[in-house]
This record gives structure tokens, C-alpha cells and sequence, in this order.
């Protein structure tokens, strides 16, 4: 489907701004001070503005092809209508956690955010070896209401049928179905390591108790509709505030959920994990343990944080009458299993597959080899490990276990 809109520039901000009443009510388009493009450059255009009373919004346009591929990797720009929806109906589940959003164009393919230029995005921070304590948690709470309030456990059937039907996203799906469970294990042309890691990869893709985990990885998010599930939730979907001079965080906002769908619920949890180990290997790369170990504990912080609040919730649940507690405990159990099986996957596809982070990458080669290496090496033993002891606890000193020994000298 062809589309023909104009993008935004950083030119043309204030002119869009003067024609949506409800933005111009929040920032003056006359007296800007500042127009930045803050896009990462891999799927949208990105813009903050600020006026000179210090007021400011966020501007978010899709475009109608992949950004960092240019036109040849067509991708639907409607899928900044599934990100628009999904921030409003998550923000009153879990109050004061998701980033407002104050307009959406559907002309355009504009999302207008609150400006959250006071808070940092949360890989950015743990790279700088900074701390936000309670974001994990806060984290967790989020997807235990998201969980619970758009599920069938939070929502009539007839509601549920129309949201089901309203986020139907099959290309940002195929997108994770390929690049997260797929193409780590079978090349498509889009992997790469440094060469020092070339083994590593090769290991991977020849493990096969490792690729059949990753098919029923698949299998399960492709067709277990348990949630509107934010689905490419990581630390770099994530913006974390603290008062200056102080490490617990006062806010967070989980923003960027484009890739949002009904999909199963521990996906996001074990996205959470992945990327908290990747965190963790990055700092014991660099001879930091402590805060490696102090990564690697927020693991089990945001899973206590899920498994408390939706307990919490529990008894708001609309059908009681065979959804019982033991069904609560089956419930938990699963999810915490099924979040292993997704960090694995997640933890893979950030080491060989497209769009690494910069955690990994930006650390100088020679120790970019043992953390790449870590990282996949507790991908494959959590695949085969999950079953005997599924607890955060047990995956927490896997991962320790293994990015101490692989870590190459600093």
C-alpha cells in the first residue's frame, strides 16, 4: 500500500505545531528556542521542542519504511496508530508509568508525547554506570497491569474481541518472529559479530536443543493472545528520572510501544531480563562487579514487583467462579518459566542478530569479545536450565556464573 505525507523536519515542527490547536495550547510554535531531532535511526523520526517559558513536546512521525534501510524495507506507518493506542489504554493500568500521549495524527503518522527531557533513557544511564533504584519494579508493576487489565481476566468479551482485532500488527510481529527467534539461529544475511565471536555464533546456530527452545519460543508468541503486551519492551524503551544527587528513581515512563500486540505475557518480563544481563556483562566486562551483580538483581526485583502487584490485582479478576487461586499459582508459574525461555531468545538476537545495543557495543573490542560471549553462552544453558529451577534467583547466578568466566581481560 502506497503512502504519500509529508515528513516532519526540524524546519517544519512549529508549522505543524500551529495547526493542531491542542499543541499549540501546550507550547508556543511562535517562540521556540529549540527543535531537536532525537530519533535512534532505526524506525521513526523523533523531534523535541521547547519554548521559552520551558515548556516542551515530543513529536514522533512513522515512516513508511524502516529508517535505517531507507524505502527498500517497506514498513507500515500504522503502526504509529498501534503505539498511540496502546500507550492510552496501558497509562491508567499502571498509573504514572507510561508516557502521555497528547495527539495523534493519523494523516500523518504523528504521535505528539509528553517531553520527558528531564528523564534519560534507561540504557543510556546503566551505561554510564549510573543507578535509578526502583525502576525494575516499577517496571515489573507495569506489565502485571497491563497483564491483568487486558486480558480476559480484565476485560468483557466483546471488548477483548475489539481490542484483539484493533491490534493486529503482522509486520512489526514478522519483524520479532525473524529477528529475535529465527534469524539469531538461522542467518537470513542480517547477522554480524566481530570476528573473535565468529565461533560463538556458529555454536548457536549449530546448538539444536537451543534452536528447538527458540521454536517454542515462537510458537508461543505467535499464538498465545494472552495480553496487549507492549512487546519490544527493554531498557531502551524506557526513561528514568532521579533527583539530582540521589539513586532512587522518582519517575519512570515506558514509552515506544509500537510493537505492541496480544501476545503472551512473560515476553515483556523476559525482555526485561535479557536486557538486564546484557547490562550486567557489560559491566563486568569492564571490572565493575558490583554493579554487574547489583544489574543482575534487578531481575528478581522486577519479577517480585509482577508477581506482587498482580496478586494484588488478583481479586479484581471478572470471573471468579472457576479462575481460582490454584489457577493464580499456575498462571505464575508459567510466566516465570516462559520469561527464561524468552530472555534466551532476546539475549541472542542482541549479540548476533540486526539491532544490537550499545551496552555490548560500545565496549572496546577486546572486551566486547568475552561479554558477547557470556551473553550467548547464558542464552544456551537457560534454554536447558529453566525446567530444574525457574526461580529469578536461579537465573540470576546462571548468568553470573558464566559472564565472570567468559569475560576476557580488561
Amino acid at each position: 500500500m502506497a503512502h504519500d505525507y509529508e515528513f516532519l523536519t526540524v524546519d517544519t515542527v512549529a508549522d505543524y505545531i500551529r495547526t493542531v490547536p491542542t499543541l499549540a495550547d501546550l507550547i508556543d510554535p511562535d517562540d521556540l528556542v529549540s527543535v531537536d531531532e532525537i530519533g535512534d535511526g532505526n524506525l521513526n523520526l523523533v523531534f523535541v521542542a521547547k519554548d521559552s517559558a520551558g515548556r516542551g513536546l515530543c513529536l514522533k512521525q512513522s515512516l513508511p519504511y524502516v529508517r535505517m534501510t531507507g524505502p527498500d524495507w517497506p514498513m507500515t506507518p500504522e503502526r504509529s496508530r498501534l503505539e498511540a493506542d496502546s500507550l492510552r489504554i496501558h497509562a491508567p493500568l499502571a498509573p504514572g508509568l507510561v508516557s502521555e500521549v497528547l495527539h495523534y495524527n493519523h494523516d500523518r503518522f504523528i504521535i505528539a508525547l509528553e517531553d520527558l527531557s528531564d528523564h534519560t533513557v534507561w540504557r543510556a544511564a546503566l551505561n554510564e554506570g549510573l543507578v535509578h533504584d526502583g525502576a525494575a519494579a516499577a517496571a515489573g508493576r507495569y506489565v502485571a497491569g497491563v497483564a491483568l487489565g487486558t486480558s480476559v481476566l480484565g476485560l468483557e468479551r466483546e471488548e477483548l474481541a475489539e481490542r484483539l482485532a484493533a491490534s493486529v500488527n503482522p509486520q512489526l510481529c514478522q519483524i520479532t518472529e525473524d529477528l529475535v527467534f529465527t534469524e539469531p539461529s538461522v542467518d537470513a544475511g542480517r547477522n554480524s559479530t566481530i570476528e573473535a565471536n565468529a565461533q560463538d555464533a556458529v555454536e548457536l546456530s549449530v546448538d539444536a536443543e537451543f534452536v528447538a527452545a527458540m521454536g517454542r519460543a515462537k510458537w508461543l508468541f505467535m499464538t498465545k493472545a494472552e495480553a496487549l503486551i507492549h512487546g519490544d519492551l527493554h531498557t531502551g524503551s524506557i526513561m528514568v528520572r532521579s533527583p539530582e544527587g540521589n539513586t532512587e528513581c522518582d519517575s519512570i515512563k515506558v514509552f515506544d510501544s509500537e510493537f505492541a500486540f496480544y501476545g503472551p505475557v512473560a515476553f515483556d518480563l523476559g525482555a526485561l531480563w535479557a536486557n538486564y544481563t546484557i547490562a550486567a556483562a557489560r559491566a563486568f566486562a569492564l571490572g565493575e562487579d558490583d554493579r554487574a551483580q547489583w544489574a543482575l538483581a534487578l531481575v528478581t526485583q522486577t519479577w517480585d514487583a509482577f508477581e506482587e502487584e498482580f496478586r494484588r490485582r488478583w481479586p479484581d479478576r471478572l470471573d471468579q467462579r472457576v479462575w481460582g487461586d490454584p489457577f493464580l499459582e499456575e498462571l505464575l508459574a508459567t510466566w516465570q518459566q516462559e520469561a527464561w525461555l524468552f530472555a534466551a531468545a532476546k539475549m541472542s538476537r542482541r549479540i548476533v542478530g540486526a539491532a544490537k545495543t550499545t551496552d555490548i557495543e560500545t565496549l572496546p573490542e577486546n572486551l566486547r569479545e568475552g561479554a558477547a560471549r557470556g551473553v550467548l553462552q547464558t542464552a544456551r544453558r537457560a534454554v536447558r536450565e529453566a525446567a530444574a529451577d525457574s526461580s529469578p534467583k536461579a537465573f540470576t547466578a546462571l548468568a553470573s556464573e558464566i559472564l565472570v568466566s567468559t569475560r576476557t581481560a580488561t
